[in-house]
């Protein structure tokens, strides 16, 4: 009897999720715990294994469709097994369903031909051989991290995926609609990344070009419906919201307009912290392999001040009717990212030394960074840290996290004068901001937290007893 494959409610507040790829066709064998598709949910993306062995038999939604939760995606059963709504289903492909793939794109369509390279030779696992010579990736591009660069399975799907995000969502569709050719294009983005302004800047240079190829390449209900379009001012694109950004839209509603708030501005001067980090910063990367930034030192003065204010590290039931104080740190660290902004955390931060914080830091800010991070691993926080100084930001009221009860807001270092000792001198000077919820802090305990942050910062030694 054919299994249904459902999308997954990964987490309380999911309703739905966009499809990113699927790793197995129609026809195809799959066994249970084999990675399937994969999917991106409120704020994370997530590979979803096969819960059966059998055929793929039918595919309901395709990649780029967006589904609710427990709704049927897919179907997995015997070969030639009819599922609801469907006739019978692809069979099993009597000679090797490689060869016949291959025929199909070479008479239908010979660019997308299937390209087969010698990675023979190579230090790779039977699965990661596999899934290269399925979608045509070159062994010897991909860098291994197993044993002796030995390449894993992962190393080979994180190959294909980096390679998609050298052009941005909003880029890449504008590129579809438009039928532009994006192989050619220097981006301007990070590491060459093409942006919205590299496609527009090709659609404007070679309007007629780009509109005949447009016509050839994308139906007409495609255009009408996601093409940018002009009115007496300019361009205006219309951009779908992604699930993720549906989420953070959301939640900063709820945030903003449930908690009365209150903000907290305190200079910071940064001299003694700069320099202990500078004494520091070798022997960590020594030992760990993993730089320590002003973030990381930050980071261990909130946690310490948190642990002696913790009504500032609480949160309140749904009802109102109660305070929760959390005698323990889980840090969330903002990530800011092109589909939106993610808030991994840190579990039990309070017990971890710098040096164990500047490895757990760097660890879940790759994860999320990759898109790789598990709904566990963005739940359960009880204060958060929102940094926007690398971008020359001088100050900036960041908005709550909810369930917790304050976010702090950290803006550049500059140097500014200031009198020390009777005499002006200049000194390195940060801005940091909390945002607090007035339901359960006062202005006086928040400016009592903001004063133990100021001074754990400005003598950092403190932090290392």
């Amino acid at each position: 009897m054919a299994v249904e494959v459902i999308m997954p409610k990964a987490g309380s507040e999911m309703e739905e999720g966009e499809i990113v790829q699927w790793f197995k066709q129609e026809g195809d064998e799959v066994k249970e715990g084999e990675i399937l598709l994969e999917i991106v949910t409120d704020k994370v993306n997530m590979e979803v294994e096969a819960e059966a062995s059998g055929t793929l038999l039918k595919i309901v939604h395709p990649a780029g469709s967006v589904v609710p939760v427990v709704q049927t995606i897919a179907w997995i059963g015997q070969a030639g097994e009819a599922v609801p709504g469907a006739g019978a289903a692809p069979a099993a492909a009597a000679t090797p369903v490689e060869e016949t793939v291959v025929e199909t794109k070479v008479e239908a369509a010979p660019a997308q031909e299937v390209v087969e390279f010698d990675n023979s030779g190579l230090r790779a696992t039977p699965a990661a051989r596999a899934y290269a010579r399925e979608n045509g990736i070159d062994l010897s591009q991909v860098k291994g991290t197993g044993a002796k660069g030995r390449v894993h399975k992962d190393d080979v799907v994180d190959y294909k995926l980096n390679a998609k995000a050298k052009i941005s969502p909003l880029a890449a569709r504008i590129a579809e609609v438009e039928g532009i050719n994006t192989d050619g294009i220097v981006g301007t983005g990070p590491k060459g990344k093409i942006m919205k302004a590299d496609v527009l800047s090709v659609l404007n240079g070679s309007a007629s070009e780009a509109a005949a190829s447009a016509e050839v390449a994308a139906p007409a209900s495609a255009k009408s419906a996601k093409a940018p379009n002009e009115n007496q001012w300019g361009v205006v694109e219309t951009v779908p919201m992604s699930p993720m950004r549906k989420v953070i839209s959301k939640r900063m509603s709820e945030s903003y307009f449930s908690a009365p708030t209150f903000v907290v501005n305190v200079e910071v001067d940064m001299t003694e912290l700069l320099a202990l980090r500078k004494k520091v910063v070798d022997a960590i990367i020594e030992e760990t392999g993993k730089k320590a930034t002003v973030t990381d030192f930050i980071s261990l003065a909130v946690i310490k001040s948190l642990m002696k204010h913790p009504y500032v590290n609480a949160s309140l039931s749904s009802d109102e009717k109660e305070m929760y104080l959390h005698h323990y740190v889980n840090l969330s660290i903002a990530v800011g990212m092109d589909s939106g902004l993610v808030v991994p955390v840190i579990k039990g931060a309070d017990k971890m030394s710098l040096k164990e914080l500047v490895v757990a830091s760097k660890e879940i800010t790759t994860k999320a960074l990759a898109g790789k991070l598990k709904p566990d691993e963005m739940a359960d926080s009880t204060f958060t840290i929102s940094n926007l100084g690398m971008y020359g930001v001088k100050s900036f009221v960041p908005i709550i996290n909810q369930p917790n009860t304050a976010i702090l807001g950290v803006s550049a270092t500059v140097q500014k004068p200031v009198v020390l000792n009777g005499e002006v001198t200049v000194r390195p000077i940060m801005t940091l901001t909390l945002t607090a919820d007035h339901r359960v802090v006062d202005g006086l305990e928040g400016a009592k937290f903001m004063k133990t942050l100021k001074e754990a910062i400005e003598n950092p030694l403190s932090l290392l007893i």
